[in-house]
């Protein structure tokens, strides 16, 4: 066709005029395809799935040609249309037409996880058969994810952990179990050579300790009983030793000396009488009443216990006397009055026992009672009376004093210890003063 105008013909059939387009490189058309629901599974989520190392497989499947498709059948163009053929990413399932079915399509089912080369993987319900190892991890529910390298050490055995279905062990890091790890810590620690076993040590130092605490109590058990024996038997030995220690000669006797005199007594200017009894010319006179204690009744003293005899008054005096020595003959004045510092050791008798029941057969007694402002209640009570009467034989401790041809015997400066008794289990006791020993019972009394 001749003309002054340029015309083409386009690819349906139709002369226009103009010249022909040049054909433009066509934009490449990006196409998105919606996501489907993962149900929070990494691997079907996209961009989450690669980070995990979890490719998807995208684009078409099979060997089905790319191409655009419409809602509406066959298009057709009324302007310029690109003869490029489109191009579109599937993803997901996709239904591909199969000779032979009469024009009907089967849906192949591409959802699900895929394997790291973008194929989906096979399900089963337990391990295959056979001894063929398996391209992927099967298991009969959702798989755990695999963890990309990160290069950390962690603590701990790899076996350490869940395992898996084919019996495997997760690579797991954190804490173990308690148990498991005091197990293994105990076990390394026993067979570790740099530390000492001292468990044998432990046994021998509570041996140790059981054997101080048996001599512990052993050793209070006896320093208990030798008091007790010491406070029984206290007096006794103190008499003992009175009555073992040498008597002296006062012709020999120097002056300053520690000495024990024994003779005859003699009183001196101011002669006691007892306070009960009425015993007259005494130099030393003790009249003491005690009092038992039962359940019920009443305290002679702060110190009083139950069922035992307590101490409820004492009267003791003594005075100025002379004794004659019966190794020498010589007198001498013993200083026991004005205050001075006596110990006696005088017997003293039984006067009278009084109970509810005869209180009132002694008028004498309840005088004695009622001239100290002493009750007579219904108490069990008991008098003793002891005493040195002119006459009467006794053993004087003192130190000899000298002066313009007088010879005395007075207290000394310090008290004088009796020692150990090592045979009799007594206690070292001290004297102060000067010491009377009288056996009343045993000596009559010498008419002077």
């Amino acid at each position: 066709m001749g003309s002054r105008f340029p015309s083409h013909q386009l690819s349906n059939g139709l002369y226009v005029s103009g010249r022909p387009e040049q054909p433009k490189e066509k934009t490449p058309v990006i196409c998105s395809t919606a996501m489907p629901y993962t149900g929070g599974d990494i691997k079907k989520s996209g961009e989450l799935g690669k980070m995990f190392d979890i490719h998807r497989k995208s684009g078409p499947l099979g060997n089905q040609p790319s191409r655009n498709t419409s809602f509406g059948g066959a298009g057709s163009n009324s302007g310029p249309v690109s003869n490029a053929v489109g191009r579109s990413n599937y993803s997901g399932s996709i239904s591909s037409g199969v000779p032979g079915t009469g024009g009907s399509s089967r849906t192949k089912s591409n959802s699900g996880p895929l394997n790291k080369h973008g194929e989906p993987t096979k399900r089963s319900s337990g391990p295959q058969s056979g001894g063929v190892t398996p391209m992927a991890r099967q298991n009969s529910g959702p798989l755990p994810p695999v963890l990309p390298t990160t290069g950390l050490i962690t603590s701990g055995p790899i076996t350490s952990g869940q395992m898996n279905s084919s019996g495997a062990a997760w690579k797991v890091s954190g804490p173990l179990d308690s148990s498991v790890s005091m197990k293994m810590r105990a076990t390394s620690f026993a067979h570790n050579q740099a530390v000492s076993n001292l468990n044998g040590k432990m046994v021998t130092l509570s041996k140790a300790a059981f054997q101080l605490q048996y001599v512990v109590v052993v050793i209070f058990a006896f320093v208990a009983a030798l008091v007790t024996w010491n406070i029984c038997w206290g007096t006794k030995g103190v008499i003992g030793f009175v009555s073992r220690y040498p008597d002296a000669d006062l012709r020999t006797a120097k002056d300053g000396e520690y000495v024990k005199v024994t003779g005859v007594v003699t009183c001196g200017n101011v002669p006691l009488e007892t306070s009960f009894q009425r015993v007259q010319r005494c130099v030393y006179t003790s009249t003491c009443l005690y009092e038992y204690r039962g359940w019920d009744s009443k305290a002679a003293n702060p110190q009083h216990r139950r069922f035992t005899w307590g101490l409820r008054s004492m009267e003791r005096h003594a005075v100025d006397f002379y004794i004659s020595d019966f190794q020498s003959g010589l007198r001498a004045l013993v200083k026991t009055g004005f205050g001075a510092r006596v110990t006696p050791y005088v017997d003293e008798s039984v006067v009278i026992d009084i109970n509810p029941d005869n209180k009132d057969m002694s008028p004498d007694f309840l005088r004695w009672l009622r001239g100290r402002n002493l009750s007579s209640d219904d108490r069990i009570m008991r008098l003793k009376e002891g005493y040195i009467k002119e006459g009467s034989t006794v053993s004087v401790m003192g130190v000899v004093q000298k002066n313009d041809n007088v010879l005395m015997i007075v207290p000394p400066a310090e008290p004088i210890s009796t020692g150990c008794q090592w045979s009799k289990c007594i206690l070292p006791t001290s004297l102060d003063g000067l010491v009377l020993r009288c056996d009343t019972s045993d000596i009559d009394v010498i008419p002077v």
